[in-house]
């Protein structure tokens, strides 16, 4: 009685129609050693089809954050969307907490399914996994997108912006002020966010020659949920416009396999 009343437990009811409506199934996976992984994964598995892992970031499940891009992706491509370890109905019993456990664990979920070859698009976090699989399995992935991951993160970053303070009483005074006098307020840069660009630049050096990036204007982090449409065209241009055109139509003739090339990012 009390999920009807639930707001998240509505709405995971309407995606779970969604993306069943759309093709897709609800599949677990146990891989051993008290690791489940679920996934939604097509109900009809077409091998002319280029495969596409949807892979999120922090947040309930991946439903919540590709409802909006499974209906426009489906007819190209065989979709994947899992859900990470600790997120939704995927868990481990193993202490391994890196991305590159997670990026492991998703690359056997897919030696289960018997996908061999995919493309990858992660947001956020599921950007960092995305990046490590690629780093990790050349040889079977191809085109990345990456959504808000700042994979290229360095430690003199994590010094210079996060770790201000220099000792935890600081740290507890500003978290805790003893008077209104000592509160803070947030001061906001000015212009073009120099600090992201920068960021995003370095991404695009560090991933490789091939790396193209896309500045999308006045977004936060969820780009995915703010401005979908135009994601989904940047996303279009560089994963679905680039396929040869064989590739293009309803798959049923065409047994061709595409040839990927595995430093194809895009970052946004």
């Amino acid at each position: 009685m009390a999920k009807c009343f639930s707001f998240s437990a509505s709405r995971d009811s309407c995606y779970r129609y969604f993306f069943t409506k759309a093709g897709l199934k609800s599949s677990t996976t146990d891989l051993g050693d008290g690791t489940v992984m679920h996934c939604w994964v097509p109900k009809t598995h077409f091998p002319a089809k280029p495969s596409l892992l949807l892979i999120h970031g922090f947040g309930a499940n991946a439903m919540w954050q590709f409802n909006d891009f499974i209906p426009p992706l489906k007819s190209k491509f065989n979709l994947y969307v899992p859900d990470l370890l600790f997120f939704g109905d995927s868990y481990t019993n193993r202490p391994e907490r890196t991305e590159a456990f997670q990026a492991q664990c998703i690359m056997a979920l897919m030696d289960a399914l018997n996908v061999k070859n995919m493309d990858l698009m992660g947001l956020s976090y599921g950007g960092f996994v995305a990046y490590s699989m690629a780093a990790q399995f050349k040889e079977r992935v191809g085109r990345v997108v990456l959504g808000c991951a700042g994979v290229c993160l360095e430690e003199k970053d994590m010094e210079e912006g996060m770790f201000k303070v220099k000792t935890v009483d600081e740290a507890i005074s500003i978290l805790l002020p003893q008077s209104p006098r000592k509160g803070g307020t947030v001061k906001f840069p000015f212009g073009m966010y120099e600090f992201q660009l920068q960021n995003s630049l370095l991404n695009q050096g560090h991933i490789g020659e091939n790396a193209e990036l896309v500045i999308i204007k006045n977004v936060g982090h969820a780009l995915n949920a703010e401005r979908p449409k135009e994601l989904y065209k940047h996303m279009k241009s560089f994963l679905i416009d680039t396929l040869p055109p064989s590739k293009q139509g309803k798959y049923t003739m065409v047994t061709k396999q595409i040839e990927m090339s595995a430093s194809r990012e895009r970052s946004f």
